[in-house]
């Protein structure tokens, strides 16, 4: 069971995304995804976002808000337990990243990227301001089969 942030980097309407296109093996392979990664021993879930953040994209974060907890269950990669903030409020200068292209994307066009299907639906509740929300994806390969918000199955299309 893996334990991971993803933070999602607001500014005038668009969220700072990576294209996951530098690694072979990779589960976010050509992906668009927030900014992230695996917790290191002894690091709570605010440390991992402000680590990953500062690591991938040079920018730290001044404050944050830890959004919800996304279980992916995948037949391919396992079980990982997504801690997911958001930010608007941050400082430094953005950096090339090692794992792929840094992207500010207008939330408005998000969707139209490849994306993982249910981080479609978490991207709604980001911007809904919904509070703190339990989240769990079911995938085989990249098909998403069932999704559960805070217990209750949702329609994929959420």
């Amino acid at each position: 069971m893996r334990n991971t942030t993803l933070v999602h980097l607001e500014w005038d309407g668009k969220y700072l995304m990576l294209h996951r296109v530098k690694k072979e093996r990779d589960e976010n392979r050509d992906k668009w995804v927030g900014i992230g990664g695996k917790f290191e021993p002894g690091e709570s879930p605010e440390d991992c976002a402000l680590r990953e953040v500062r690591e991938e994209t040079g920018l730290v974060m001044k404050s944050w808000a830890y959004r919800g907890i996304v279980t992916f269950v995948s037949d391919e990669w396992g079980t990982e337990y997504m801690h997911l903030f958001h930010s608007g409020d941050f400082e430094g200068e953005l950096r090339d990243c090692d794992e792929g292209v840094l992207e500010w994307v207008d939330k408005n066009e998000l969707l139209a990227l490849p994306i993982w299907e249910g981080d479609r639906i978490f991207l709604r509740l980001l911007d809904s301001d919904r509070p703190f929300f339990s989240l769990k994806l079911r995938y085989q390969g990249e098909k998403l089969l069932e999704a559960v918000l805070d217990g209750k199955t949702v329609p994929l299309s959420f």
